[in-house]
């Protein structure tokens, strides 16, 4: 006598999976972020807020702040107010600014250049790329040999065009505009490569497309090619911007803020004032890192929200 089988109406139950397997598609790009977020926090965050306490202070850096130092509350910022050496260290950072900001057009003309057909195209490719790899200290010694009054390159071609000579560095009121033409050497390499990668994404068909309604020369650059050179444009802005406000080492190497402090900027001065044989006020210094910062801050804020205020109108 056979029996029917009764079908099992209770399927075995699937193993449990755990709680970061639910949640792994939400968790996993937090977990690369974690080791890099805790590096930016302790290497940057955390000392933005202490040069804003350590602002607050007299204080020579030796020692604990809460037992060597002196508080004074805004003593440090009333005193950059009447502080010529800082007043001239803001013109000149103003000054690079401006004139920093010139790397991004130059940068632009040469990839267009370099973006054409022909012969040598990768000789001179690499010759304006070769500023780019040298570091800053070696940029400012090639150009300190450059201008020296003598024996300089540049008065030996002055002289050869019946010219005078010119002591670059060694005058005041012109010294700044030599360290900021060394600047511009290879900043203005850095604005050509990103313009050289974003004319490669360059949209062949509507390039065509302009050349069809008879758009050419700089009609075609200026409706066609630069709306597409955006990415490359903002990114060359915030380099370039940030660049110039932290333009330090070409300053130590060429003039060490020379002749007679005329070539002094706020990254440099803060650290006369905190850090070099001038006196070990740090208190003093991180109140213009602290100046240096809210302007950089400006800046930063601003291509934040054009950055964000882009995306926006891209989903739409």
């Amino acid at each position: 006598m056979t029996y029917a089988t009764v079908p099992d109406r209770h399927p075995p139950e699937r193993p449990r999976k755990s709680w970061y397997r639910r949640n792994e598609i939400a968790l996993t790009p937090w977990l690369f972020l974690i080791p890099g977020a805790l590096f930016f926090a302790v290497y940057v965050i955390v000392p933005i807020f202490q040069s804003f306490h350590i602002s607050f202070y007299e204080w020579d850096g030796l020692g604990e702040l809460s037992e060597r130092g002196e508080f004074v509350g805004m003593g440090n910022y009333e005193e950059l107010v009447g502080d010529r050496a800082f007043e001239t260290s803001l013109w000149n950072n103003l000054k690079w600014l401006l004139l920093y900001l010139l790397a991004i057009p130059g940068g632009l003309f040469i990839a267009l250049f370099l973006n054409q057909t022909v012969a040598g195209i990768r000789f001179y490719k690499s010759m304006f790329f070769f500023p780019f790899v040298l570091s800053q200290v070696v940029v400012g010694l090639v150009f300190s040999w450059f201008y020296l009054p003598r024996v300089g390159a540049l008065n030996a071609i002055l002289e050869f065009f019946g010219l005078g000579t010119l002591n670059v560095l060694g005058d005041p009121d012109i010294a700044t505009y030599g360290i900021i033409v060394a600047g511009l050497w290879p900043q203005t390499a850095y604005a050509m490569i990103l313009y050289l990668t974003g004319l490669n994404a360059v949209d062949p068909e509507q390039v065509e497309a302009a050349r069809l309604d008879g758009a050419k020369g700089w009609r075609m650059l200026w409706y066609v090619i630069l709306p597409q050179l955006k990415p490359a444009t903002f990114i060359a802005f915030v380099v370039t911007i940030i660049g110039a406000l932290r333009s330090f080492d070409l300053i130590s190497i060429m003039t060490n803020g020379g002749p007679f402090g005329s070539t002094r900027v706020l990254s440099f001065y803060m650290f006369e004032k905190a850090l070099s044989e001038y006196g070990f006020r740090m208190g003093y210094g991180s109140a213009i890192a602290v100046v240096l910062f809210l302007i950089m801050l400006v800046f930063i804020a601003y291509f934040l929200f054009q950055m964000w205020r882009d995306e926006r109108e891209a989903r739409r």
